[in-house]
C-alpha cells in the first residue's frame, strides 16, 4: 500500500471516529440536559400514581440512549486518541505528545472529565435507576429508595457541571491557540456558575408560561 493510500485510510479512520464521537456525544449530553433541566422539575409535579405510569415507560427508553451514547462516546474518543498518538509516535511526552502539545493537553482534560462522567453513568446512575424504575413500577418505596435516588441525582448533577468545561476542552484541542491552566480554571468556574444558574434559577421556572 502506498504512503498516500495509507494516509487516506488513516485520515478516514480518524474522521470516522470523530464523527461517531460527535453523534453519540450529542445524544449523551443532550439526554443529560433533558434529565437535569426538563425531567427533574417535571417529575416533582407528578403524584405517585402518575409516576407509576410515566416512569416505567419514559426512563428505560431514555436511559438506553443515554448509557449507550455515553459508552460509544467514551470508546470512540479513547480510540481516536490512541490511534492518533500511535500514528505520530509522540506518545505522552514526545514532540506533539499527549502531555506536551496544545492539542494533547486540552484533549487530556476533556478525556479526564469525560471518563469520570462515563463512570458515573455506567457504575452509579444506571444501576441505581434500574432499581428505582422497578420499585416505581411495582408501587414500592423501600427505605433505601430515597438515598439511592439522591445518589443517582448527585452523580447526574456532577456530570452536568463537568459537561460545560468538557465541551470547551474538546473544542479547544482543535481551535484554541494555546493551553494554560489559568484558562482551564476560568473555563471550569464559568461552566459551574452557568450550570448552577440553569439548574436552580431557570429550569424550575421555564415552561410555566410561553
Amino acid at each position: 500500500m502506498s504512503e498516500a493510500a495509507s494516509l487516506d485510510v488513516f485520515t478516514i479512520v480518524l474522521f470516522a471516529l470523530r464523527w461517531l464521537h460527535f453523534i453519540f456525544g450529542i445524544t449523551w449530553i443532550g439526554l443529560l440536559y433533558f434529565f437535569n433541566f426538563v425531567n427533574g422539575p417535571f417529575q416533582k409535579t407528578l403524584d405517585a400514581n402518575t409516576k407509576k405510569i410515566v416512569v416505567p415507560q419514559l426512563m428505560p427508553r431514555a436511559l438506553w440512549w443515554f448509557r449507550w451514547g455515553a459508552m460509544i462516546t467514551f470508546l470512540s474518543g479513547w480510540a481516536y486518541i490512541g490511534i492518533k498518538l500511535h500514528a505520530n509516535g509522540a506518545g505522552l511526552t514526545g514532540e506533539g505528545g499527549l502531555l506536551t502539545s496544545t492539542w494533547g493537553q486540552w484533549i487530556s482534560l476533556g478525556a479526564l472529565f469525560g471518563s469520570v462522567m462515563w463512570f458515573n453513568v455506567w457504575f452509579v446512575i444506571w444501576p441505581a435507576q434500574q432499581k428505582l424504575i422497578a420499585w416505581t413500577k411495582a408501587g414500592q418505596a423501600p427505605p433505601e429508595m430515597a438515598g439511592l435516588a439522591a445518589k443517582a441525582a448527585k452523580r447526574s448533577r456532577i456530570n452536568t457541571y463537568l459537561s460545560v468545561p468538557l465541551l470547551f476542552f474538546m473544542g479547544a484541542a482543535s481551535h484554541f491557540p494555546s493551553f494554560s491552566w489559568i484558562t482551564a480554571v476560568i473555563v471550569i468556574a464559568i461552566g459551574f456558575v452557568l450550570v448552577w444558574h440553569l439548574i436552580n434559577k431557570v429550569a424550575p421556572k421555564v415552561g410555566s408560561n410561553f
